[in-house]
């Protein structure tokens, strides 16, 4: 029955790590930071600026630009050698044309062209190895919101370490994407895939802005769902939904089975093409359930913050939300799905964090969660406490 009803738009996303670089066991996370063929740019598309060098003027170095954590970043020359400590930076540098001076990457960047040629610098458990890093000899170490723990043992080691802020929303990725493009002397690169980005925005907002908005939801798995203040709001926003979780807290709540079936979502996002969160309650009992509605999304686009996953996940969003509206209650068999496989949660399996920590860009992971929904902090049963911590934890390393 549920066949019937399937909007699957999503682009085709990698299940295997590309060889070369390490990636997790089945079943331990999805790919996450893109798509499906390794580019950071369209699944089967060159990257648009495949050329790297000093762009303007307002490049030249040496640059000092302070960052997240209060430290003044001084680049005497162009870095030479990047590591970067999470895949949503490697996504950005790979989307400006400054891949060939990376040097060093996280297992989660593998679905990037060219990231087996670099060295991995995940730790064997959860975040990096400073020695695998070290090892890099790196000029410039990049560090996405999730990575804030280890940028002081970075340090440490005397290595030039620039920690982002987190990432909220469009106008976050914007400046983190003019940022990098300032440290790594690709400002002119930076502005256009800004431009870029903005147009598509743009686009997606003038063509959602008729549309009956459907009631959305994301679950992530034991009833954590990407609330309000995320950058997955800001997609679903953008793609032309509601986000029935914003209303329910910021960041990653937990909600009660009795709360998602009061949200009564129309539209579930999944990550997987097989769609089973559909199957299990309290979501089968929502109109998303009993009708079959729901869009796979590409994992790597949707959970991670830079300017390629706006550009992919708004589009794929509202050419779904667009079917439905068309076609009555849902249709679009053929669900090409997103085969994200290895996520070690449900769907949403992520934990997508957008903040890049883990729980809600930078938040605490904590909702205000009402009318019995839980909060991520302390008072949890231990259990729900670390399949928490464990989900967040692997959402941080993806982006």
């Amino acid at each position: 029955m549920r066949d019937r009803y399937v909007i699957a738009m999503a682009l085709l996303v990698a299940t295997a790590l590309v060889g070369g670089v390490a990636g997790p066991a089945a079943g331990a996370q999805p790919t996450i930071e893109t798509t499906e063929t390794p580019t950071a740019h369209a699944a089967d598309g060159p990257s648009l600026h495949q050329t790297d060098g000093d762009d303007t003027a307002s490049c030249e170095f040496p640059v000092e630009l302070t960052d997240a954590t209060g430290t003044t970043i001084t680049l005497e020359e162009r870095p030479e050698r990047i590591t970067t400590i999470n895949p949503s930076a490697a996504q950005t540098l790979w989307e400006i044309g400054a891949q060939d001076r990376v040097v060093g990457v996280t297992q989660y960047a593998a679905y990037l062209d060219g990231a087996d040629e670099k060295t991995d610098v995940s730790a064997e458990g959860l975040g990096v190895s400073v020695e695998r890093v070290v090892d890099t000899d790196p000029d410039l170490v990049l560090a996405p919101n999730a990575s804030a723990g280890q940028v002081a043992d970075l340090r440490e080691q005397n290595l030039t370490v620039y920690h982002f802020p987190a990432a909220t929303s469009v106008e976050d990725i914007a400046e983190k994407t003019e940022t990098t493009g300032r440290l790594v002397g690709s400002c002119e690169a930076a502005a256009e895939t800004n431009a870029e980005m903005n147009q598509a925005v743009a686009d997606v907002e003038n063509r959602t802005a008729d549309f009956d908005r459907p009631a959305a939801l994301y679950p992530l798995g034991d009833g954590f769902v990407a609330g309000g203040n995320t950058f997955i709001d800001e997609i679903m926003r953008i793609g032309g939904t509601d986000n029935v979780a914003a209303a329910e807290g910021d960041g990653y709540p937990q909600l009660s089975n009795e709360v998602i079936l009061q949200t009564d979502p129309e539209l579930i996002l999944v990550t997987d093409p097989e769609a089973p969160i559909l199957d299990e309650e309290p979501y089968a009992s929502t109109t998303a359930g009993v009708e079959g509605n729901y869009v796979v999304m590409n994992v790597n686009y949707l959970n991670q913050p830079a300017p390629r996953s706006v550009i992919e996940s708004t589009e794929t969003l509202a050419t779904a939300v667009e079917e439905l509206q068309t076609e009555g209650e849902g249709t679009a068999d053929g669900e090409n799905g997103t085969s994200d496989g290895e996520d070690g949660a449900t769907d949403g399996e992520d934990g997508a964090t957008d903040g890049e920590d883990g729980t809600s860009d930078g938040e605490d992971g904590t909702s205000d969660g009402n009318d019995g929904s839980e909060s991520q902090a302390p008072g949890f049963g231990v259990v729900t406490a670390l399949i928490a911590a464990i989900a967040a934890a692997l959402i941080a390393r993806r982006q």
